[in-house]
């Protein structure tokens, strides 16, 4: 009988993960969509696409770095085809830098709106088009409530929706199946070389469901993330 309701209750976990977007990887997928050790942090080892996901952002700096996290991402889900939805605020995005990450702004539907409320309301309409790769949108406020309209719809079209809070300071409760934070890090130099490095990032995870937090140092290098050790990042600060 103990047998019988332990088997029962880990099928459950297992159908509950693959409901949230965390399917298992097929034999020697891995590793999905480049973020290495990054993914090890969710339950399956496996990147929820198909999901919502949340960026919290305390600066303009720190929406930039996790709008560079979200293209690097994107570039890979792009990669056999398909377009993408980025709803902006304020018209900030220069299009064509998003072809540092391998993404070709033509695959990009890009709309501009200055109201959480229309923005919100555009992305839960999007993030039901099966035909969509991503959806990506910029925000101040998010509620459970509007979390989980967004978190429905993707269950439905298995669409990857990112979500960029410009409002750090007004954190609550939500839906989403994970909650990030991304800043800036200064690039190392190119081989002594002047003039701006590859671009690096703290990624932080700071809330997962059913999986481990963390914070790992992120690289683009040659069109992927490259994970840096934290005693490099301090030997590259020390001298210089």
């Amino acid at each position: 009988m103990y047998v019988a309701k332990k088997e029962l209750i880990e099928r459950l976990q297992k159908d509950i993960l693959q409901w949230e977007g965390y399917k298992p990887p097929s034999v020697g997928a891995g590793d999905l969509v480049g973020l290495g050790p990054v993914e090890a942090a969710f339950p399956n080892g496996v990147f929820p696409m198909g999901a919502v996901h949340e960026l919290v952002c305390g600066s303009s700096e720190q929406a930039a770095a996790g709008g560079g996290l979200v293209t690097g991402i994107l570039s890979v889900l792009l990669r056999q085809g398909g377009v993408s939805v980025w709803i902006g605020r304020a018209r900030h995005l220069f299009a064509p830098a998003l072809t540092i990450f391998g993404v070709e702004p033509d695959r990009v539907i890009f709309i501009s709106l200055t109201k959480d409320k229309e923005a919100l309301w555009v992305m839960e309409e999007a993030l039901k088009c099966s035909g969509l790769k991503a959806v990506i949108c910029e925000v101040r406020e998010l509620n459970f409530k509007q979390s989980r309209r967004l978190q429905l719809a993707v269950e439905q079209s298995r669409v990857s929706g990112f979500v960029l809070r410009n409002a750090a300071d007004q954190l609550g409760s939500t839906a989403c199946a994970a909650r990030w934070r991304v800043k800036p890090l200064p690039s190392a130099d190119l081989n002594g070389l002047p003039g701006v490095g590859f671009l690096r990032w703290r990624v932080e995870l700071l809330k997962v469901r059913n999986g481990q937090t963390g914070s790992w140092v992120l690289e683009w290098k040659n069109g992927r993330f490259n994970t840096i050790e934290e005693n490099m990042v301090l030997a590259e600060r020390q001298v210089g």
